[in-house]
This record gives C-alpha cells, sequence and structure tokens, in this order.
C-alpha cells in the first residue's frame, strides 16, 4: 500500500489497520458480500456507456448547459428515475430531481446527487456516475419494496462545470438558493446569454428561485464521484472516504515590461515581461512542491505579446490556481506567492497587474457523514481510507443547506476530464454498494 502525504490520506479514526490482500480487501475482516454478481456494477456500467452517446460531436463526448443535448439526456435521466420508483420532474435551472418516498409521505430527504454535464472532450464517468449509482441504488429498495424513515432524493445538477458561461456550480448554487442572478446576463462563445438559452431549453428564467430548498427540507447532501486522482489506485482500493472539498483561489496575473529587438538590446538591460514570467511560475512550483500539507498549484494558461520569434516580450498574462484542504492554508500560501511574484517584477523592473478572479471556500464533510461512510465501507471489507478531495464537486453549494458528505470511486490512472477516463465495472460495484449500505443505514444527526 503506498501512501501520500500521510496526515492528509488515512484510515478512519477509530477503525484498526488490518492486513491487506488484493485489491484492499481486508483480512482480518468478513465480507459480506465477498461473492456479488456485481449486478448494480453492470446496470451502472450499462447505463454510463449509454449517457455516454449523447454528445454534440460524434467522435468527442461533449454536453454542456442548456444545450439540446443535455435536454436529451435529462429526458433519459427522468425515464430512469421513474423506472426506479421515483416521482420525476426538471426544475427550474435544468437540475433533473427524482424522490422516493419515504414511510411517511414529505418526510424530510437524504439528497444524493451529482451532475450531469460535461466538459469538452470528456470522459464518460465525472459526475453521472454519482447520478447513475443513487438511481440504481433507489431502484434496489424499490425492487425490494422497502421504504426507509424518511425520503431519498436523487438529482443530477444541470451545470457543474461551468463550461458554456464559465461560471461554476449553477445547478446545485439554484437548489442551495445562492444563484447570482447577474449570471443570466453572461453570453456564452456564440454570444446568446444564458436567460435566452434557458428560454430555448423550456425553462423560465424569472423562476429559478423556484428551485431552492430550505434547510429543513434536508438531512444531509451525500455525493459519489470518481476521483479524479491517483491516490486510490495507488493504495489499491476501490473506495474512500473523502474528508473535506478543497477550496481554490484563481488569479490573472499581468507582467509589463518593454518589447524589443531580440538582436540588439543586450541581456542585461532588458526588462523581458516571459523570462520574469517564467520565474514566477518556477516560484510559483518550487514553493508547493516544498509544502507537505496538500497545497497545489497551476498555471494553466500563458500568452505573451507581441509573440513573434525575433521580439523580446514585452506583456505576458498568466493564470494562477491554488488550491488546499484548509481556507487559512490556502490563503496564506496565496499570500506568500503574491509576495514573491511582486519581488520578481520589481527586481526585473516590470510592472504588476495581479486580480483575483474567483474564489471557493473549503467544503469540510461533516464528520458525523464520514463516519457512517467509514462504517458502510468497513461492512464490504475494504478498509475505510480518507482523503481530500482537489478539484470542486456540487457539495460546495450544497454546504450552505446541508451536511455534505462524500465517497470517491477509484478512476484508471487517476485520468479525468478526458476520453481515457475510466472506472473498473468491479469498482462502480463497490461504490454503489458503499451507497447502498449508508442509505438503508442512514442515522440523522442527532441535534436535528
Amino acid at each position: 500500500m503506498i501512501l501520500l502525504a500521510p496526515n492528509l490520506y488515512r484510515l478512519s479514526p477509530g477503525l484498526q489497520p488490518l492486513w491487506f490482500l488484493e485489491d484492499g480487501k481486508l483480512a482480518e475482516m468478513g465480507a459480506g458480500n465477498a461473492v456479488h454478481d456485481a449486478s448494480l456494477g453492470k446496470e451502472i456500467v450499462r447505463r454510463i456507456n449509454e449517457l455516454g452517446a449523447i454528445s454534440e460531436d460524434p467522435e468527442k463526448l461533449t454536453r454542456i448547459y442548456l444545450s439540446k443535448e443535455l435536454r436529451t439526456a435529462a429526458e433519459l435521466i427522468l425515464g430512469w428515475m421513474r423506472e426506479a420508483g421515483m416521482s420525476a420532474h426538471l426544475d427550474a435551472v435544468g437540475n433533473v430531481c427524482g424522490r422516493y418516498e419515504g414511510e411517511r409521505p414529505g418526510a424530510a430527504c437524504l439528497m444524493l446527487g451529482s451532475h450531469y454535464d460535461t466538459v469538452r472532450d470528456a470522459g464518460k464517468w465525472d459526475g453521472p456516475l454519482g447520478v447513475i449509482t443513487a438511481i440504481s441504488c433507489v431502484a434496489d429498495l424499490n425492487r425490494r419494496g422497502k421504504r426507509l424513515p424518511f425520503a431519498v432524493e436523487v438529482i443530477g445538477f444541470a451545470d457543474e462545470e461551468g463550461v458554456r458561461f464559465a461560471s461554476t456550480l449553477l445547478g446545485s448554487r439554484a437548489v442551495a438558493g445562492t444563484f447570482d442572478e447577474s449570471v443570466l446576463n453572461t453570453r456564452d462563445r456564440d454570444g446568446v446569454s444564458m436567460r435566452d438559452a434557458l428560454v430555448t431549453f423550456g425553462l423560465d428564467p424569472d423562476h429559478i428561485g423556484a428551485a431552492a430548498r430550505a434547510r429543513r427540507e434536508l438531512l444531509a447532501y451525500l455525493e459519489l464521484h470518481i476521483e479524479q486522482g491517483p491516490v486510490l489506485e495507488a493504495a489499491s482500493l476501490p473506495v474512500g472516504v473523502v474528508t473535506a472539498i478543497a477550496g481554490a483561489t484563481r488569479l490573472a496575473a499581468r507582467l509589463t515590461g518593454m518589447a524589443g529587438h531580440a538582436g540588439t538590446v543586450p541581456m542585461a538591460l532588458r526588462r523581458d515581461a516571459l523570462t520574469g514570467a517564467a520565474e514566477c511560475i518556477g516560484a510559483i512550483e518550487q514553493f508547493c512542491r516544498t509544502d507537505e500539507s496538500g497545497l497545489v498549484g497551476t498555471v494553466g494558461y500563458i500568452q505573451a505579446r507581441p509573440g513573434a520569434t525575433n521580439v523580446i516580450p514585452g506583456e505576458v498574462s498568466f493564470t494562477i490556481d491554488m488550491r488546499a484542504p484548509t481556507d487559512m492554508h490556502r490563503k496564506r500560501a496565496v499570500a506568500d506567492i503574491v509576495r514573491q511574484i511582486e519581488a520578481i517584477a520589481k527586481r526585473r523592473q516590470l510592472s504588476l497587474q495581479l486580480d483575483v478572479t474567483h474564489e471557493n471556500r473549503t467544503a469540510p464533510c461533516a464528520p458525523w457523514l464520514k463516519e457512517q461512510i467509514a462504517q458502510a465501507i468497513a461492512a464490504e471489507g475494504f478498509a475505510a481510507f480518507e482523503l481530500p478531495s482537489g478539484a470542486g464537486h456540487d457539495g460546495m453549494a450544497m454546504i450552505d443547506i446541508a451536511d455534505v458528505g462524500m465517497i470517491f470511486v477509484r478512476c484508471r490512472g487517476g485520468i479525468s476530464h478526458h476520453p481515457d477516463e475510466h472506472v473498473e465495472l468491479a469498482d462502480a460495484d463497490a461504490g454503489a454498494r458503499v451507497l447502498l449500505r449508508v442509505v438503508e443505514n442512514f442515522r440523522p444527526r442527532e441535534d436535528r
């Protein structure tokens, strides 16, 4: 078993470390479902493939917010929800919503969800795995005629990725009551406003507020998702307990120096914006590499101007994305990086403009939900392994109205947002069995 940053990745408290067999199975704990036909997994994989065929590009999976492809996907998911015994509808922002009543109609619900939109040239599993797995779990309850002391709701959020209108978590923010209506005026790359796109989709932008839910309606929010990273694979485990969804700060930097002829300006007299940017990028990497608490920093975009082979770059723009398991850690790191960039710019006689373009706070998973997930994982015969999420998820919005818990499922090579994204059938089945066990044994928070 390989562990990275032991203070971040660990066995859940209260569970004894046991010897591992192949694929994370425990040698000293009975796996009640060790002999299993993976029936849930088979249904999930079949539906993942069916949903993954709905794309604006037949060669590449792309299903963006309020597109006709998203509408087709929504109708397919609504059909699956109804087959599973749920009442189902499309809400005011395009989320697909299903409800499986409890023993008493109208009871508060345990909400299960994820998103069904994709990035461009996407993989099939990111988002849809959580939606489809939740539907399969409800279908299993329905086949057995089992009702619970609470309702179970499944929601497929319409826009988590933010591809079309450059604003993420639109579906979950609407449900949480934190939707920013100014986003309705933003336009996509074809000049279509979100307001007009909603109307074309068949929705009324003036009624988005109707999608909002009250805290009293939810007992908790649970999300199953592929890990989108390599930690579970390195640990030979199919599932894990998420501790927190890391917050993120994004900055846009612009360094301005002096363009000049590549052959006539001596090196000592240059104010080269690109070499200054290169030093800044190296400083970001070095700073994050030496941090042992899960800090990550990425420069994902850079543009040099005027962009000619024989001209010293006079202006360079680049982005910075900083993430950490805690808000305090991230904010301190951002402040340190900003100071380093300012010092580099001053020493190189470059002017600097640095703007914060995005900031999301860390969303910690509720300890009482982590405990129930860990117990379900252990009951299925696996080590209850804790790890943070570096990627953002709808739970970051849902935490405003409910306690949040997350289950990660191993993905091959840690690859995500790419056509090679893949989950093995056995792992999809393991995730489903864990989620089903959590739902069936769910205990609401005592002080609710």
